[in-house]
């Protein structure tokens, strides 16, 4: 069977663009001066395969045992590395600074002390502009140890120095893994189990908070301090779904790179996930304009050559931007619109399946069923939901939840009543084991329970009923889970008065705009 996801060799060779396999065939020529190198012949076999087979590559490497293909393959993989890291040492500060550790670390090692010295000071000049304080320690741990083992003119000035600024630099990294560390656990939680369901989900993420958060992180003034402390609260605020703080939090965090816009090139990555935060705060808050605003900064921005000439960024950007699309759609009410851009959305979702993680995937699939959903084309918004309730990755709970109610839904707009009534069932058991069950779920399961036998003339008012006690629960934060992944209020309204579900959103949506 070929293997397409799990061989790193394969993958790496995927990866590369024209420019950077072209600057490996010259990197081999120039430092082998031998154009039929074995690893050539496989890096060109590999590159032709669609589909990693060992098979298929001991065939068309002729005279290549299995064993001799294991280090042909480690081999091949550590000069694509070495050559990338020539072609892209100019784009990245990170082997810049690395680079020239390098180098003064040959220069200490043949002895030339004053000349190992002089780049350590450099190098330590462009790390602090550039905020790279992690990268400190190793250069004061190799000057230290040349002041300490060697005799230099500078031992007199040094010592006290070098060891309050390596006190200073680990008190500062110390700050900032913690302050990173709670980031990533709140991140984590949310992937795991989505928005808090009750009180004591509420109750559990505050503890975590307050058990976690360094004392006096908000006097910090630093800009990964900062940074890192205001992830913490966006995602803190996201997973208690106080949305308005959660706004609050990404605004500040975009704020933040706009103080320092030397730091939207240092860390363009966490630049890009702040205007992401940043769209999905005002989505959340069906705030149109400040959506369509921050939309078009983060369409320039995924235009910059910045983005555009960098894989992890520009992959980052499409996916960011293609979700960011699809939800302007939702609140727009323009579904079958939107349906447009979900060919070339998975045009490249093809193109990045080596590179894309699960829950990317689980997220668009979701927003892909959802716009077949608004736009009546039911049968293929439970194609997508498949994928998602046939997913084993233990990604998103929540998404598995909701995923089996728009299922349900799609099926009941079918009018499979057979199915109905053992797929409620199966839907409920499901939502209620992952303890996942608000009021606003109870009274669909039971509307849809009892609306299998009616009418039409009967259901009006039995939707009018649905609409009522829902409506009631819309300030509930605790029930809003429901109407931040289905819009169902929209949904029963469109049954209430005869309308299309993208006419009812359409219709809150021109309704806003006129209001502002």
């Amino acid at each position: 069977m070929p293997n397409r996801t799990t061989d790193i060799l394969f993958q790496l060779i995927k990866s590369l663009e024209k420019a950077e396999k072209r600057h490996f065939k010259l990197y081999i020529k120039r430092s082998s001066g031998n154009e039929n190198l074995k690893i050539v012949r496989l890096f060109d076999v590999v590159d032709k395969l669609n589909e990693y087979d060992e098979k298929i590559l001991l065939k068309k490497m002729e005279g290549v045992t299995k064993p001799q293909l294991a280090n042909l393959k480690t081999h091949l993989y550590k000069q694509i590395l070495a050559s990338l890291r020539l072609l892209k040492s100019a784009d990245s500060m990170d082997l810049q600074l690395n680079e020239q550790f390098d180098y003064a670390h040959i220069l200490y090692k043949k002895g030339l002390f004053m000349q190992s010295l002089r780049i350590i000071d450099r190098a330590r000049e462009i790390a602090k502009v550039n905020q790279k304080f992690y990268f400190l320690p190793q250069l004061i741990a190799l000057e230290k140890r040349i002041e300490g083992l060697h005799i230099t003119r500078h031992i007199q000035h040094r010592a006290d120095t070098l060891s309050t600024e390596a006190n200073d630099v680990n008190m500062h990294i110390d700050k900032v893994t913690r302050l990173s560390n709670l980031a990533l656990q709140l991140f984590s939680w949310f992937v795991q189990n989505g928005h808090a369901r009750d009180e004591y989900d509420e109750k559990d993420i505050r503890k975590f908070m307050t058990q976690n958060l360094p004392s006096g992180a908000w006097k910090e003034t630093g800009f990964y301090e900062r940074m890192y402390l205001y992830q913490s609260y966006t995602w803190y605020a996201f997973i208690r779904q106080d949305f308005l703080q959660y706004y609050r939090y990404t605004q500040k965090l975009v704020n933040l790179f706009d103080e320092q816009p030397l730091m939207k090139r240092v860390e363009t990555s966490h630049h890009i996930k702040a205007m992401h935060y940043l769209l999905n705060a005002h989505f959340d808050l069906r705030n149109h304009r400040g959506f369509e605003k921050t939309l078009r900064q983060f369409e320039q921005l995924a235009q910059t050559d910045r983005v555009r000439d960098h894989d992890n960024f520009r992959m980052q950007a499409f996916i960011y931007t293609s979700q960011a699309r699809i939800n302007q759609h939702f609140m727009r009410g323009t579904f079958k619109d939107g349906l447009t851009i979900i060919p070339s959305i998975e045009k490249e979702l093809t193109e990045y399946d080596l590179f894309l993680d699960s829950h990317r995937v689980l997220v668009l699939n979701y927003k892909f069923a959802m716009m077949y959903f608004g736009s009546g084309e039911y049968n293929t918004c439970i194609d997508y939901l498949q994928k998602i309730i046939n997913d084993n990755t233990n990604l998103r709970y929540d998404l598995q939840c909701y995923a089996r109610v728009l299922h349900l839904m799609a099926h009941y707009e079918l009018g499979n009543d057979m199915l109905m009534e053992s797929l409620s069932k199966s839907v409920y058991r499901f939502m209620a084991k992952m303890k996942n069950l608000t009021a606003v779920e109870e009274a669909m399961f039971k509307f849809l329970r009892q609306s299998i036998p009616l009418s039409p003339r009967q259901l009006k008012p039995e939707f009018e009923k649905l609409l009522n006690t829902i409506k009631h629960l819309e300030n509930d934060r605790f029930q809003t889970r429901s109407f931040a992944y289905i819009d169902i209020i929209s949904w029963v309204e469109s049954k209430v008065y005869n309308k299309p579900m993208a006419a009812v959103i359409h219709e809150k949506y021109v309704g806003s705009k006129r209001r502002k």
